[in-house]
């Protein structure tokens, strides 16, 4: 009896202090994130860390939590170099932007060794997601859609009739003229919609159709919801309107198109539980 609680005492310590250093590399991982990008990129970073934390709470009692010698030092040097490298602010190039996996496969081999590092597949997933996630908006390797921002945006104003032409990324009012750059295209607020939709897809039980769709129509709101601040920029241009471009253009209503896409994606996101949801009641009341 005094053994069995001694092992049960033993255990809970364990994963107390799994805890603790998980919690201060959450911690360091959204200081380096904040370091080095914005402070959109740390909430989105921060929701995947819960997402992983929700995700081992789920099958906490299933987790074999046995480490051999070579894997907690493995382990134990992964951490460290994620604390050394936070600490003194190494600049190690884009080392950085694998803090995130080396947090999380050091975390791991520490608790549960080299063999229990199959029972992470899902949050290695969610791991690599996020450092992909930082190479395409840290790293200068982004793809270029000013020319695809021009065409939709030029279109938007012809469509609502504006004496709107086009020339490459340059589009033309018979006032004033605006040049789409590649910060200004979109990219930014893609990836971001990209990156809750892969949230919502490792969050629920989605069918594999479902799981292709939620990113394209993703990526496909935050292009054209930003065709749209392009086309109301080219407008206030040709107006003359200097201060409220300014607003739209850095200020905080480039923020508000991000939340109008944000809501978007919300809206289609609820409809489609919904609609999963009642399939499943129907099922359910079919086979009584």
């Amino acid at each position: 009896m005094i053994k069995s609680y001694s092992i049960a005492k033993s255990l809970k310590s364990t994963k107390l202090w799994l805890l603790g250093i998980g919690s201060s590399l959450i911690a360091i991982n959204l200081t380096i994130v904040l370091r080095y990008g914005t402070l959109t990129s740390a909430c989105i970073n921060f929701l995947f860390f819960i997402t992983i934390y929700i995700s081992v709470q789920e099958k906490r009692h299933n987790l074999t939590l046995e480490s051999g010698i070579f894997s907690s030092f493995l382990g134990t040097l992964l951490l460290v170099l994620v604390f050394i490298n936070s600490t003194f602010s190494i600049n190690s190039g884009a080392v950085f932007l694998f803090l995130p996996l080396m947090s999380g496969f050091g975390l791991a081999l520490l608790a549960s060794g080299c063999k229990g590092l199959k029972q992470y597949r899902k949050e290695s997933l969610i791991l690599g997601f996020i450092t992909i996630r930082s190479l395409l908006v840290l790293l200068p390797c982004k793809i270029d859609i000013s020319l695809l921002t021009a065409k939709l945006s030029t279109a938007i104003l012809w469509y609502t009739g504006f004496q709107v032409s086009r020339s490459g990324v340059i589009i033309n009012l018979p006032t004033g003229s605006i040049e789409v750059y590649p910060g200004c295209a979109g990219i930014d607020v893609i990836i971001d919609l990209l990156s809750l939709a892969a949230l919502f897809i490792f969050l629920f039980n989605l069918s594999l159709q479902q799981k292709f769709i939620v990113p394209i129509v993703a990526a496909t709101l935050g292009f054209i919801v930003n065709g749209f601040r392009v086309a109301l920029m080219v407008i206030l241009v040709a107006q003359g309107d200097k201060q409220a471009f300014e607003y739209w253009h850095q200020g905080d209503g480039s923020l508000l198109f991000s939340m109008i896409a944000t809501l978007f994606l919300g809206c289609f996101c609820w409809f489609l539980l919904s609609r999963n949801e009642r399939e499943n009641q129907n099922t359910t009341d079919y086979s009584r």
